[in-house]
């Protein structure tokens, strides 16, 4: 791949393919975690690990396991083995490392497990054809886009504890409104067609 190439790439999955604004999936733990930065960011951290490694090892499963015994279509069953196999190892670190993040994500560290965004990064390297480097850096370009957007989403998330809404607007409608916001900015990016 040239620079060019992986430019192209990365910026495609950060801004005009993200993961949570454009292709809505991770939405669970999006919602779930982005009430204060600190934690917002480190589930933005442990996606990005999660996505990056997964895409490799999932390049390698079905290169060099699924495709050569004609097993294609356990593709869906493989990934999410090694996911959850991820999830649990991030798991571990940082209930050893560091425990007050670990408290603070709480049920929506399992739920990287089952995170439709991770999944989808996997599977959409095999559909785009990318090779291992192209792979790897999907899914980490992928990852960042969803630190993004969870961060952004989770400072402004701050900023309305403290803005006299409507009563009838307070809490989880305000944060629906201010995602779908956020959402029709990041289709802006639409008109960058780069790759």
């Amino acid at each position: 791949m040239t620079l060019t190439e992986i430019f192209a790439l990365s910026l495609g999955a950060i801004l005009i393919e993200n993961y949570i604004f454009v292709k809505f999936l991770g939405i669970c733990s999006f919602l779930g975690v982005s009430k204060k930065m600190d934690t917002a960011f480190g589930m933005g951290m442990a996606v990005v690990f999660v996505m990056t490694v997964a895409s490799a090892v999932t390049y390698v499963v079905n290169k060099f396991v699924l495709v050569p015994l004609n097993i294609g279509y356990m593709q869906t069953v493989a990934f999410i083995l090694v996911i959850a196999s991820l999830v649990q190892f991030v798991e571990m670190l940082l209930m050893k490392m560091m425990p007050a993040l670990y408290q603070a994500l709480g049920i929506f560290l399992p739920l990287i497990t089952t995170n439709c965004a991770i999944l989808g990064a996997a599977l959409l390297n095999i559909t785009n054809e990318l090779n291992f480097i192209g792979s790897v850096i999907y899914g980490f370009s992928a990852g960042i886009g969803f630190t993004l957007a969870i961060v952004l989403f989770a400072s402004v998330r701050q900023r309305l504890i403290l803005s006299d809404c409507p009563k009838a607007f307070e809490g989880f409608p305000i944060a629906l409104i201010t995602a779908s916001l956020l959402a029709m900015s990041f289709m802006g990016f639409q008109g960058l067609k780069i790759w």
